[in-house]
């Protein structure tokens, strides 16, 4: 006989408001998509106006504080923006801020042509069979792709950032399945470590009766290099072809596609108002700040606020008290991501100060979750703040995304995977016209200035730049 108890259990769980919702939405916006927001939350919303002055965002001063009440005792000192929430909420879309209510069909016009290799694949990832320690160690995959849809953090890496997020039964074996889940995703060749491994993924999705489909996983497995040369005798002679069968296997590898991420590149927005400049100062040295000019600036409306009465119950108050509500989470909303983008850009130059003089070169091993564990927030959050947010250097604009890089080599003589490859880069921009630097010889220069690594890497990281091996550049010299 089943006996029936009660069983009181506690528990804790934060409620998404749509203020919060706001918030997060910001901050994962890049600034011509944040632009666009701001715009629509001043056409709709009469407490928003443009002032002359640049309103002062680390301040939090707004102009009108008169009857303040109830509604400035509903904003925080200080909005949580880490993932605790944020990820529960990612597919929330910001609508319009004043309304809040979400025009549904106008964000899926505009979230179809904003399309991001990122979030394209998040949301693959949320339709995975993934448990909570798998989705960890998939959402720390997808902060380490490049745009070219390439890993850029080996499985070691990966098992050492899931250590630091201290993340349960995150071994080696388990992270090497999801990987493999992963690389089942569109678009097909995502998550390869090489263009060999993207160009076999794509091989695997084909039919299996597809013509010469076998001789062509084997050229891309063993003999690449001979192509990249156009070795076509050693080709036809190692698979076995006569020049049609082998120009037909050619045909079938060449139809794929090297680059799988590119696609979502948008050629026509290379323009890019960047959110943060490296600035110097003659008596206080090299100073992140944030660019006044990044975005319009917004003030609450003084004469529509003052006829705002709070006691009063009518429908036009209540209007204007909704607004006005909105209007200053806004504000408190835009404070907020422009301090954590502030604080996260500064912590990433205090440890790539040799950038500056020294370009890629200089770039140290940097990850994540160092800078995670120094500004105290999670590593989901810090991807969030450097996707599409760019700051201006005296070298260029470069996405903040651009400074993480893996680290190659033991810990007392590890090198920035950034690094080594602008200094490969270097190497061959420099080399003879007539004895081009094989992979071997690149080894060696590199060991010369104390990088040690090995053949395979240079291969890997030559290839992943589009540079032809040896041969082939000595043959257009």
């Amino acid at each position: 006989m089943m006996k029936s108890s009660l069983q009181l259990r506690f528990g804790a769980h934060l409620t998404m408001t749509p203020q919060l919702q706001q918030a997060i939405q910001l901050l994962q916006l890049s600034t011509l998509e944040l632009n666009q927001e701001i715009q629509t939350a001043l056409e709709s919303n009469p407490m928003l106006e443009l002032e002359e002055d640049f309103y002062d965002v680390e301040s939090n001063e707004e102009v009108f504080d008169a009857e303040e009440g109830e509604w400035s005792s509903d904003i925080p000192d200080e909005l949580a923006l880490d993932n605790d929430w944020s990820d529960t909420f990612q597919d929330a879309t910001l609508g319009s801020i004043s309304s809040g209510v979400a025009d549904n069909a106008m964000d899926h016009e505009r979230n179809a042509s904003t399309e991001t290799l990122y979030s394209v694949i998040q949301s693959q990832i949320q339709l995975c069979d993934f448990d909570d320690a798998e989705r960890a160690i998939a959402d720390t995959f997808l902060d380490s792709l490049d745009e070219n849809g390439y890993l850029r953090a080996s499985t070691t890496d990966i098992e050492l950032s899931l250590k630091r997020q201290e993340v349960a039964d995150a071994n080696l074996d388990r992270i090497e399945n999801v990987l493999t889940e992963l690389q089942t995703l569109e678009p097909t060749g995502i998550f390869a470590r090489s263009l060999q491994e993207c160009l076999l993924l794509q091989l695997a999705t084909l039919p299996a009766d597809t013509p010469n489909l076998a001789q062509a996983r084997r050229l891309v497995r063993q003999f690449l290099e001979s192509l990249a040369s156009c070795d076509m005798k050693l080709l036809k002679r190692r698979l076995g072809l006569n020049d049609q069968e082998l120009e037909h296997v050619i045909a079938l590898i060449r139809g794929l596609d090297p680059y799988p991420g590119q696609r979502f590149t948008h050629p026509t927005d290379s323009y890019v108002i960047p959110d943060l400049t490296l600035a110097y100062h003659r008596r206080s040295g090299w100073h992140v700040e944030l660019n006044p000019d990044a975005l319009p600036r917004v003030r609450i409306q003084p004469d529509y606020a003052a006829l705002v009465r709070r006691a009063d119950k009518s429908d036009d108050n209540t209007f204007l008290k909704q607004h006005l509500q909105e209007a200053r989470w806004l504000l408190k909303s835009l404070s907020s991501r422009n301090e954590t983008l502030l604080k996260v850009g500064r912590e990433i130059f205090i440890r790539q100060r040799d950038f500056i003089e020294k370009g890629e070169e200089g770039i140290r091993p940097l990850i994540l979750a160092d800078i995670a564990e120094a500004v105290g927030m999670h590593e989901s959050t810090i991807s969030r703040v450097t996707t599409n947010k760019y700051i201006h250097t005296p070298r260029g604009v470069f996405e903040l995304k651009y400074f993480f890089s893996s680290h190659v080599g033991q810990d007392n003589e590890a090198h920035a995977s950034t690094a080594i490859r602008a200094r490969i880069k270097k190497l061959i921009s420099e080399e003879p016209a007539r004895r081009p630097l094989s992979d071997a010889s690149l080894v060696n220069a590199l060991a010369e200035s104390g990088i040690m690594v090995a053949r395979r890497t240079v291969a890997k990281y030559r290839e992943s730049m589009g540079i032809p091996a040896s041969s082939e550049r000595k043959r257009f010299a």
